[in-house]
């Protein structure tokens, strides 16, 4: 039988804080721009306000199992419940002043697959040669050789990334931990 993406097992081993990404806060977040499923944008365009960007290491699809030891690793299960949490939330997320971007090293073709199926109305940015992690010195991984990121999510305002939450879990729950953040902060003064 094949595992249920859209739920979680509930013996997921909780990831550590290895303080891969205690540096972040401050950083400028940089000029890239990068395919997503709503076509090339420029990273640094979608921080110049407030921008919610959750990094994950990869969703699955259906029918397909989860590789095995995939669940052993801390925080690397998760990714589908996550993107389809922050998909619910992308209104609340909004009306606190906050863009919503995904962004992940699988290809866009996989990311627009996952978009058209769970119905994802922002950008899932597609990051297959990890730019951002270079750019950023983020936190990735290793698994059945290929590099993945790890999940993390910045917010940025006005350029800057202004809180990072990391490590994230569970990842279902995330995106109400990210709006009780945005709630407690005061709105970055708008440009322009």
């Amino acid at each position: 039988m094949p595992d249920n993406l859209y739920e979680l097992p509930a013996d997921l081993p909780v990831p550590s804080d290895d303080g891969a990404a205690d540096y972040l806060t401050g950083l400028k977040v940089p000029s890239l721009t990068l395919d997503s499923t709503q076509g090339g944008v420029d990273l640094a365009e979608l921080a110049a306000q407030r921008l919610v960007l959750y990094l994950y290491p990869r969703t699955g699809r259906p029918g397909q199992p989860v590789p095995a030891g995939w669940d052993s690793i801390p925080g690397a299960r998760g990714c589908t419940p996550e993107s389809c949490a922050f998909r619910d939330s992308e209104a609340a997320l909004a009306l606190a002043g906050a863009r919503l971007a995904g962004l992940s090293a699988q290809p866009l073709d996989e990311q627009i697959e996952f978009a058209t199926r769970n119905r994802v109305g922002y950008p899932l940015i597609a990051d297959p040669t990890l730019e951002l992690a270079a750019a950023l010195t983020l936190p990735t991984f290793e698994f059945e050789g290929q590099r993945l990121y790890k999940r993390l999510t910045l917010i940025a305002e006005q350029d800057r990334i202004a809180k990072v939450f990391y490590p994230v879990f569970p990842p279902d729950q995330h995106p109400a931990h990210v709006l009780a953040w945005l709630h407690e902060q005061p709105r970055p003064a708008t440009t322009g």
